[in-house]
């Protein structure tokens, strides 16, 4: 990297989004004077009987979570998506300014455990093995239904990032429409193609596996790294090291070592501020809207809100929601703090 961008303000290009991205090392010394959150504490009881998402336990919409001993999916009784919405197309005034369409969809809980103290960083690999396989199995069902185009599987966690349990879970949301930000990685990785006949990932992956400085964790099957273009204080992308378009395509020793390193990724931003990390994840699959996609390669993005300790967060405001997204740490930093916590 080249020496003047680590103190100096400088842009950031992400291929991936084809946006860029404000870098200000320099602000690090500023003084702090926001707000500062509360510190995490993690869940004490491995059964909360005051948990909708215990087993057995009634949850707020009337029904009874089941007494589930392994991972456990329900449909989400607060849906955003509801699958029998009316199709509908609205332009008002037929000027394309004021324009409204129905979207369906479907929206379910999907539990990783039925103990309520545990999170990915606390699992067994071949339990977060069977959260893997859940997923795919969401995915691959509800991308098979003719009114779904996309599966957008994620996990809020904490209550920093919008978590309202602390019990180990994700969502997936499967729309009619691909969602925005689908699209944008879509076309920028169809346009790399393109243009230069490769994969955007698979030659992004090549040069961060020659440069190293941003790489947080590897295995025989994924990389885990701190993006160069990276917005989140220590956001951190797993690429997987075979060019693959989803969970289906991969074989049952990846599944294994996509696992470990989802373990190996949390664990080690626990150790960062010595708290349970909050973060929102989520996976990238290819669309499912009836097209090839050789160029769309699976990946999965972790977006932590931390910057400066356990009480101290980034903010998405001012410059960021007018203008373009911007960070202090380099990620080259970011990187460095995470491997050495994961040393620890």
């Amino acid at each position: 990297m080249n020496p003047l961008a680590q103190q100096n303000p400088h842009r950031r290009f992400n291929p991936l989004k084809r946006e860029w991205v404000l870098v200000s090392p320099h602000r690090t010394q500023r003084p702090w004077q926001g707000q500062v959150e509360k510190p995490v504490q993690p869940a004490a009881l491995a059964y909360d009987p005051d948990c909708y998402l215990c087993p057995g336990n009634l949850r707020a919409g009337g029904l009874r979570t089941d007494n589930y001993t392994s991972t456990y999916v329900f449909e989400n009784d607060f849906a955003a998506l509801k699958p029998d919405a009316p199709r509908f197309l609205d332009d008002e005034d037929g000027k394309g300014l004021l324009i409204a369409e129905g979207e369906s969809g479907v929206c379910r809980v999907l539990c990783f455990s039925p103990r309520h103290d545990l999170t990915l960083a606390k699992m067994e690999v071949a339990d977060i093995r069977k959260v893997v396989d859940l997923w795919d199995a969401q995915t691959q069902e509800l991308g098979a239904r003719d009114d779904i185009q996309y599966v957008q599987v994620f996990e809020n966690r904490g209550a920093m990032m919008g978590a309202s349990n602390p019990h180990p879970h994700g969502q997936v949301w499967a729309s009619r429409s691909i969602p925005n930000e689908a699209v944008l990685e879509q076309a920028a990785q169809a346009a790399y193609l393109q243009e230069h006949g490769c994969c955007l990932l698979c030659a992004y992956r090549e040069m961060e596996m020659a440069r190293g400085e941003r790489i947080v964790a590897t295995n025989a099957s994924f990389v885990a790294l701190v993006p160069f273009w990276a917005v989140w204080p220590f956001e951190v992308m797993i690429l997987p090291s075979r060019h693959v378009a989803d969970l289906a395509a991969m074989t049952d020793a990846e599944r294994d070592d996509l696992a470990a390193i989802l373990k190996t990724v949390t664990a080690t931003y626990d150790k960062v501020f010595d708290t349970p990390f909050p973060y929102s994840m989520g996976l990238h699959p290819q669309p499912f809207d009836e097209n090839e996609h050789p160029e769309w390669h699976f990946h999965l993005h972790f977006y932590p809100p931390l910057l400066r300790s356990a009480t101290v967060r980034k903010f998405m405001v001012g410059f960021e929601l007018l203008g373009s997204p911007q960070r202090d740490i380099t990620p080259e930093s970011a990187a460095e703090t995470l491997r050495q916590a994961s040393l620890r």
